[in-house]
């Protein structure tokens, strides 16, 4: 009956604008918005000239949460261990500013704009990168474009073991196999080849191979829960909102709210921010960005488990459907 097909018909015709919509506006809407909002910077001195910069930055409406330190060493130091992105250094012979690049190029460059803003008319104020990205990336934007990759590559990875009918305790050990290869062949790539990533070579193969875990044991265990289908809802939390409001282009604190938050909440995010601590800033703050990778992949897999104990899908269903297909009639 010609009923069905033109159902169908129809629900692609209004699908279609709905997830072009829906990926318009989780992708641009962020990027249309960056701004400061509670991001934490440091100002160092204990001057009267210190305690009006303070107040300077806590006069934009929330957008900076400030942290005084008692001089400089301090306020490196706060850099380094990622409590704040940069720090104004106010000495007898003026201010300077504190950046790390290597935690946001955006970031920094906001910073300074700010902080030269701020200062007294002709004044030149110095900038010390502390932490510094890359030369191979300055702007971190390879850094940044790394994040769609390993999430295609995950929700391929949990898409690949649905199809193949991978079950069970198989299914969760290729999942793992193919992410620690991803993560392994993504280093050779990011830290051998290009030399965008600094840290240890290990450390950081295993931060992207658990990023990839998280991401292909979220699609795995939803499609063994769900069927098919939740290849598809994987994909959309993981890709479209995942990639998009992880902040790792520019910072979560720049993002609107509640975006960033809930971008440093799925495995897209956590492990941008994973990867920066370990490759430039020794794994500081690293652990509840691990935690939260560590979480996905560990729900993820019991999800994979626990479907492969249901029991599998009758001879000739539709693996979409759920509904036996019919032999075709032979003459």
């Amino acid at each position: 009956m010609p009923a069905a097909p033109n159902r169908r018909a129809v629900a692609v015709i209004l699908l279609v604008p709905l997830i072009v919509t829906i990926s318009l506006w989780a992708f641009s809407w962020p990027a249309a918005r960056i701004g400061p909002r509670d991001l934490p910077v440091g100002v160092a001195g204990a001057t009267p000239a210190a305690d009006q910069l303070q107040e300077q930055f806590e006069q934009r409406d929330g957008a900076f949460e400030v942290h005084r330190y008692a001089d400089a060493g301090a306020a490196r130091e706060a850099i380094e261990d990622r409590a704040v992105y940069g720090a104004v250094v106010v000495t007898g012979e003026g201010p300077r500013l504190l950046t790390a690049s290597a935690a946001g190029p955006v970031v920094a460059q906001l910073l300074t704009e700010v902080a030269e803003g701020a200062a007294p008319a002709g004044t030149v104020m110095p900038v010390t990168d502390v932490v510094a990205a890359p030369g191979t990336d300055p702007r971190g934007a390879a850094l940044g474009a790394s994040i769609l990759p390993l999430a295609l590559a995950g929700v391929a990875a949990g898409a690949m073991v649905t199809m193949m009918k991978l079950r069970g305790t198989r299914a969760a050990l290729t999942l793992a196999g193919a992410a620690g290869l991803v993560g392994v062949a993504a280093t050779v790539v990011a830290h051998s080849w290009l030399g965008v990533l600094t840290g240890d070579w290990w450390t950081e193969a295993g931060v992207v191979g658990l990023t990839v875990l998280a991401i292909a044991s979220a699609v795995g265990g939803l499609a063994a829960l769900l069927g098919a289908k939740g290849i598809g809802v994987g994909a959309l939390l993981m890709v479209l909102l995942g990639n998009s409001f992880s902040g790792v282009t520019s910072a979560p604190e720049l993002l609107p709210e509640p975006v960033g938050a809930i971008g440093q909440w799925l495995p897209p995010g956590a492990g941008g921010s994973l990867l920066r601590s370990v490759a430039f800033f020794d794994g500081a703050t690293a652990g509840g960005a691990a935690l939260t990778l560590a979480v996905w992949a560990t729900l993820g897999l019991a999800a994979v488990l626990i479907g492969g104990l249901r029991k599998p899908e009758a001879e000739g269903a539709d693996q979409f459907t759920g509904q036996r297909r019919e032999p075709a009639l032979t003459s």
